[in-house]
């Protein structure tokens, strides 16, 4: 098992997973639960099950709903429309979470950013105060210390997609 900072970060993650779930409504949990339940496999298999039985069902002489099976379809129109607003449910409550945390991981890597910027600067001072390491110019090293403009980035980033489209 992992120790040290690793672990650290795992149980981090962990905790912030579970804060997440445990702040989730009652309603919430359950539209949850349901829509991982519809999304295996084993429930398919189920639908097609339940759709096979109906049709045989009614195939003979002592049908309920005789085709074209007018009651199924509108059963299968209202399980569509909550199976689908389940679904979109979940999906903007999971949106939100991973835009929470796509913030975050900015935020972590503009701070990593600045750190590294700052550890080049002293690295570099370091070497031009050491009598025994010859000074020189490292224009690259020099660039590195000055921490990345999220802004900047992102405005290149942008111009780059927009021109190889």
């Amino acid at each position: 098992m992992a120790s040290g900072p690793v672990q650290e970060h795992a149980d981090t993650i962990a905790e912030i997973h579970k804060e997440v779930m445990d702040s989730l409504g009652a309603h919430q949990r359950g539209v949850e639960r349901l829509t991982a339940w519809l999304g295996r496999p084993a429930s398919l298999y189920c639908i097609i099950a339940i759709l096979l039985g109906w049709i045989l069902a009614n195939s003979s002489r002592h049908a309920w709903d005789p085709a074209p099976f007018p009651l199924l379809q509108g059963l299968l129109t209202a399980a569509a429309l909550l199976t689908s607003t389940m679904v979109l449910i979940t999906q903007n409550r999971t949106s939100r979470h991973n835009e929470r945390r796509a913030q975050l991981d900015l935020h972590i890597n503009l701070l990593a950013e600045q750190r590294s910027a700052k550890l080049i600067a002293l690295i570099e001072e370091l070497r031009r105060d050491s009598p025994s390491i010859k000074d020189r110019h490292d224009p690259e090293a020099e660039a590195l210390q000055k921490p990345a403009n999220a802004r900047d980035v992102l405005a290149t980033l942008q111009q780059s997609l927009e021109s190889g489209s």
